[in-house]
């Protein structure tokens, strides 16, 4: 079994991202052989879509040796530097039901170093909500948000604050809801100029997109300097 795993150790050095560990679609042995991998290589893994009941089926000393979130189902194998910068990023859901996705985009970060700052249930069904934290939210440079349904929340704050926008349509929502689909599509069509979109979801995706806008605001520096 030992190749089928190839892990991308110099990924972090090429594109300023690390790897992902995918874990839907991946069977026990697969994963502990992964972990297994990143030990022998004394490197740090992020675990993405590691579900709660298969995080229990891991052996005892992988669950020990892995700061797990149930929540946005992700896993963190090996010591993460903290930091003490202030957040730069802003992640907003619309609702209480976007919060896993919204919080994959915060475990996404902080593995890679950056803080960011939650800010939950503000969507445009409570318009008032989201009005008492907009002075708050132009503070930050980059927001990502997450959204169901008719994903309005993106265009909105597309209106209202400068930062980059990137929005994260979440599967919440009945019937022609369409499992994202929808709330794909609106962010699509937003007339906001300027809001990025991920794939359904995509909590994962939304943060590394973040990385690299930081990421590039630091090269653009140093051209011109």
């Amino acid at each position: 079994m030992s190749n089928e795993v190839l892990l991308d150790d110099d990924r972090v050095n090429r594109v300023g991202i690390d790897e992902g560990i995918l874990c839907a679609g991946k069977n026990i042995a697969q994963i502990e052989l992964i972990l297994n991998s990143a030990r022998e290589s004394d490197r740090t893994l992020l675990l993405t879509r590691l579900a709660p009941n298969v995080f229990g089926e891991l052996s005892a000393q992988w669950q020990q040796l892995l700061d797990y979130d149930s929540v946005s189902r992700t896993g963190i194998f090996g010591e993460v530097a903290s930091v003490s910068d202030a957040p730069k990023i802003a992640i907003v859901s619309a609702g209480t039901s976007d919060v896993p996705v919204a919080r994959e985009a915060m475990r996404t970060l902080f593995y890679h170093q950056v803080n960011s700052t939650e800010i939950h249930d503000v969507g445009v069904a409570g318009l008032w909500r989201l009005q008492q934290r907009v002075p708050e939210l132009s503070r930050y440079p980059v927001i990502i948000v997450v959204a169901g349904m008719d994903a309005a929340l993106p265009t909105v704050l597309g209106g209202l604050v400068s930062g980059l926008l990137i929005g994260v349509p979440s599967s919440t929502g009945y019937g022609v809801s369409r499992n994202g689909e929808s709330a794909l599509t609106s962010m699509l069509v937003s007339c906001a100029p300027g809001v990025a979109v991920t794939n359904i979801d995509n909590g994962f995706g939304a943060a590394c997109i973040a990385l690299r806008a930081l990421r590039a605001a630091v090269l653009m520096e140093a051209v011109n300097d």
